[in-house]
Order: C-alpha cells, then structure tokens, then sequence
C-alpha cells in the first residue's frame, strides 16, 4: 500500500487502532459509531479505559474530535469497467475512495476493507483523492480503438463529497469530458453539484449530461444523524431546480428506501422532486452486505432503539429472510410482498407527478478528441 498512497495531514494523525466503539464526544458529526476492524484484518484492537483519566482526575481533558485526513490514490487507470447485469451502465470513475458524507448505510463502506481500513469510521475520515484522475482520463479516452459510452459518477461514493469544494478533481474531470463531448451521469447527495452548473447545463442542453440527486429523507433531523455531512434535503431541492432551468436534465433517485423508517416518505419525495424540475425518478431499498449490516444495527440501537427491531424484520422480509441478498436482480428492489408494494407505490406515485418517463439516451456520436500541440491536422477530405 506504501507504493500506491501517500497520506497528507489534514488536522489530525493516524487513528487506526481505534477499533470498537467510539465515544460519542469524538464521532460527533460522523454517521458510523465504531471502527471496527475490517474482514481482511488478521487482528482486532480495541480502546480500554485504565482510569487514569477519568471524570474524576484532575488530568481529565475532553476527547479530540475525528479530524478527516487525505490520502493520495495514484491508481494507474480512472475509468472502472463492470458487466453487472442490473446496472444501467458499464464504465464509471470515482476522483473519491471513503466518502466524508458518513451515510450510515453506505453501501460502499466494505471498499475500505481492500485498503486495509475500518468500513467504519475509517470510511468517512480517511480519504482517498485521485488528484491525477483528469489527466489519466484525457489519455485513456484517446486510446485507440477507445469506444464511447456514458460514464457514471457517483457510484461508489460521492463525487461531491465535501472535499471537492477544495480539491476541484469533480469539476476538472468533467472540463475533460466536455472539451471531448463525452456522456456523463450523475448520481450525488451533494449540492455542491450547483458550482458547476456552467458545465453540466452545456452538456446537458447537448444532450450530453444527466444529474440525479439522492434523496433518502425530507425530514432534516433524522437526516442529520443517518447522512451527517450530506447536504439538507432542501439544498437537494433546490440543486435539481438549478440544474433543471440551466437546461440539464434532473432526476431524484429515493435511495436508500428504509422499511420502517423512511418508507412513508416516498411519495412525498417524489412530489417535492417533481415541483423542483425534476423529469425521471427510481429508487432502491435499502442494502446491508457485509460490514454495513453491523454498522446500521449500531446506528439503530443509538438513535433509533424503540424502531430498531421492527426495521430488521421487515429488511429480512425484503430479502428472503436474510439481512440481505446479493444476487442481481434482487439486491437493489428486494422481493416478497413488501417489495412487490413499494413498486406499485413507487410506480404510481411517478406516474401522478409525471416521473414515470424514462430519460432520453445520451448521446454518444458527438464524441471526438479535442486537437493538442503537435497533433497531425486534419485534411479535411
């Protein structure tokens, strides 16, 4: 790992032999509320109080907060390719590995574990930037024999996570795509979107461009605990209503669907969408693989006790009595009779506020690579 990233301080050191529980005072503004040790680890820790510096003694001083650090990922390619059969795309890019919004129910957290870092708190405090991202992406889309597709962002985790106000590699990566008229997606929880309006209203208006923005809750107090450092839904809002008059073409995605707890809401997500500007919508359930599962059950016992028990019911009922299924087809929808009526809901309420079209194919055949020094002219024939 030594070859690969480099660790540059951000206000604070190393912390990762903080492995359990963490205390409240510490994590405050952080969704996970422990660190615990990822699948790969040959060895957990865990913090244990001696008393030394109790409530009690004099040396007694508060807990330092959780401060984000940064780490540089020099991956040597940027475009990640997959043949998932439910997945509406092949080719993606994620300039962001570990997200600082802190979803609590990311279903990215268990790619920490490959880095050999907590899914935990790890994941929202131990960033990844991928500062070469934009240069790597202007040569690999000159390849030869490079063939045009639309490329994803977001997938993984947020391109606009609140170290693109500083880091820029978002907006930079999209200026790449746009002087080779390259078709791009959007998928993000961050209004910070709206910076680059300029960009995306251009490619959009081209038919070149398509942001959605995720949309888990409208009520800001349960948001705050289960997505801390996302955008308030408002802000999303008013993201999709920008982006939609500069001419971009604006979905809401209601993910994740939370049975028992933010199920209610999905109508009326899908109506406050609607009269923002936005012209498509979808929605995925909720989805707990490996070390997300432990992490939201912490998070229920803390903020959500008297729910808690009632929420894993009906998730097992989604996903044929297990905390989840992987398989295509059912890990984003689920299956069983509670599935079968959150599709009719869904399906209806888009229909009545006019979200049930499907958005229009970006275009690929505008696709060519902008002239460099040295480059060869065209003849012109």
């Amino acid at each position: 790992m030594d070859d690969l990233f480099g660790m540059e301080e951000a206000g604070g050191a190393w912390t990762g032999d903080d492995r359990a529980g963490v205390a409240p005072a510490r994590r405050h503004g952080r969704g996970a509320a422990s660190n615990r040790a990822g699948r790969f680890e040959p060895t957990t820790r865990a913090p244990v109080d001696d008393g030394w510096h109790g409530p009690d003694t004099a040396e007694a001083e508060p807990p330092a907060p959780l401060r984000t650090e940064v780490l540089h990922d020099h991956s040597r390619s940027v475009i990640a390719r997959n043949s998932s059969p439910d997945l509406p795309f092949d080719r993606s890019i994620n300039p962001y590995r570990g997200c600082e919004h802190g979803c609590v129910y990311c279903f990215a957290r268990p790619s920490h574990a490959y880095l050999g870092m907590s899914p935990g708190l790890d994941f929202e405090t131990k960033i990844l930037i991928k500062p070469d991202a934009p240069a790597r992406l202007a040569e690999e889309l000159r390849a030869r024999g490079y063939l045009c597709r639309p490329i994803a962002m977001g997938t993984n985790t947020d391109p606009y996570q609140p170290l693109e106000r500083e880091r820029r590699i978002t907006r930079e990566l999209l200026e790449v795509l746009r002087a080779h008229r390259h078709p791009v997606s959007i998928v993000t929880k961050g209004a910070g979107v709206t910076r680059d309006v300029d960009i995306l209203g251009e490619m959009g208006r081209q038919g070149l461009a398509r942001v959605f923005l995720s949309i888990t809750t409208l009520d800001h107090r349960l948001g705050r605990t289960l997505e801390p450092r996302a955008a308030s839904p408002q802000a999303r809002l008013r993201a999709i209503a920008a982006l939609s008059r500069a001419g971009c073409p604006t979905g809401v995605m209601v993910a994740p669907v939370i049975p028992a707890l933010t199920d209610h809401e999905l109508e009326r997500i899908l109506e406050a969408a609607s009269r923002a500007g936005a012209k498509s919508a979808g929605y995925i359930v909720l989805r707990l693989p490996l070390e997300v599962r432990a992490l939201f059950q912490e998070w229920l016992e803390e903020h959500r006790p008297d729910a808690a028990e009632r929420v894993m019911g009906r998730v097992r009922e989604l996903h044929g009595g297990k905390d989840y299924d992987s398989r295509f087809g059912r890990r984003m929808s689920g299956q069983g009779v509670w599935a079968d009526l959150l599709r009719r809901r869904f399906h209806g309420a888009a229909r009545r506020f006019g979200l049930a079209g499907k958005p229009e194919p970006l275009r690929t055949d505008l696709f060519r690579c902008p002239q460099r020094p040295g480059d060869q002219l065209s003849m012109g024939f």
